[in-house]
């Protein structure tokens, strides 16, 4: 059993339409609501899971869009209505974040946020606990503290941490500065940095004190800062509240935290890294996702829906149907097939990312129909 940690608050930013995983991801029906796994929730619910032994049901938020309020709360029945913070549209990390450490902090003066994405795949749970316990000690002692993903490969879809001196921080034994971000990488500096042992993925996790990381916004980009705290002043006032969100989100900067957080903490050494040895993933693919439901095994074929109706010979790669059709494959490696009812994806693993693309056209055709 992990103990709750009473100064720690959960934030779960759960935005974003997961576009790569198109026809099955959408605008109304975006990643984090589906079970990409087989554990029979779905990943915002997992991710809830995860979560509630560090913090208990009473202390996570989650930062979602208007639109998607009924599904976040028909999964999470547990959540606090006053712990669901809405976006009248996306602004990015950035605000989402912010908005939710500026609401928590006015609640709560001495809190410890940590920013949690709703739709990754996390197991070995305790290592995971482990890796956050370490995060909070060092977010205690006035650092912005991100979980780095120890490599297995040499992954060019992921931004890099590159690790420095090491910080003394009782109860955080792995954790050290932040020497540098490195944007996605080509394949043969991947490798570099995987045999160095000196660089972790950049998994998005940040703990923090409330009032470190506004103190970061503030440096960096005063006008969202400003606007962070406008709506934080209103927000449990609910007549006030709908009145100061129409008018001051929109008008929020559109940034990744990254950029307005980690990247200037960590050139004033000020950002700090926790190494997560744990099994993760960022389901940020079909390609990521059969390799996650085959185990790694490359000549497996994953088949993920509802009453599949499946016949395959010397194939592999995934299957995603929402459908009763009979789908046949045969001789094929690494494909990818998604099936429902309006739309159909027919792709490889090698071009798996290259979904997106698709999508991006269909916004210009005006085809939002299956979008």
């Amino acid at each position: 059993m992990v103990d709750v940690i009473p100064d720690l608050y959960a934030v779960i930013p759960a935005g974003g339409v997961g576009s790569r995983l198109w026809p099955l991801s959408r605008a109304d029906a975006p990643k984090f609501l589906h079970d990409l796994t087989g554990s029979g929730n779905s990943l915002l619910r997992d991710t809830w899971d995860r979560l509630e032994p560090l913090t208990g049901p009473d202390r996570i938020a989650v930062v979602t869009g208007r639109a998607h309020r009924a599904a976040v709360e028909a999964e999470l029945p547990g959540i606090p209505d006053r712990n669901v913070f809405l976006e009248s549209e996306p602004r990015d990390s950035a605000a989402a974040i912010g908005l939710a450490a500026a609401i928590l902090h006015r609640r709560d003066p001495d809190v410890i946020i940590g920013s949690f994405a709703a739709d990754h795949v996390i197991r070995v749970l305790p290592v995971f606990h482990w890796a956050v316990q370490q995060a909070v000690a060092v977010a205690r002692e006035g650092y912005v503290c991100t979980i780095g993903i120890t490599p297995t490969e040499p992954a060019v879809g992921f931004g890099y941490i590159e690790k420095g001196e090491m910080v003394a921080v009782d109860g955080a034994p792995e954790a050290a500065l932040v020497d540098r971000f490195v944007e996605k990488p080509d394949l043969a500096t991947a490798k570099e940095y995987v045999a160095s042992r000196s660089f972790f993925w950049n998994a998005g996790m940040f703990i923090s004190r409330a009032d470190v990381l506004l103190g970061e916004i503030a440096q960096s980009n005063p006008e969202l800062h400003a606007g962070l705290m406008a709506l934080a002043e209103a927000w449990d006032d609910r007549e006030r509240r709908g009145p100061v969100v129409d008018r001051v989100w929109p008008t929020l900067p559109k940034i990744a935290i990254d950029y307005v957080v980690a990247e200037p903490a960590a050139a004033r050494g000020r950002l700090a890294v926790v190494p997560g040895h744990f099994d993760w993933d960022d389901v940020g693919d079909f390609a990521s996702l059969a390799k996650l439901n085959t185990h790694g095994r490359k000549n497996d074929l994953a088949i993920l829906g509802e009453n599949v109706r499946i016949l395959s010979d010397a194939a592999s790669g995934i299957v995603v149907s929402h459908t009763t059709r009979v789908i046949s494959l045969i001789g094929v490696k690494d494909i990818v097939v998604v099936d429902t009812e309006d739309a159909l994806l027919v792709t490889t693993s090698e071009h798996a990312q290259r979904v997106k693309h698709v999508v991006d056209a269909l916004k210009v055709t005006g085809r939002g129909d299956v979008l």
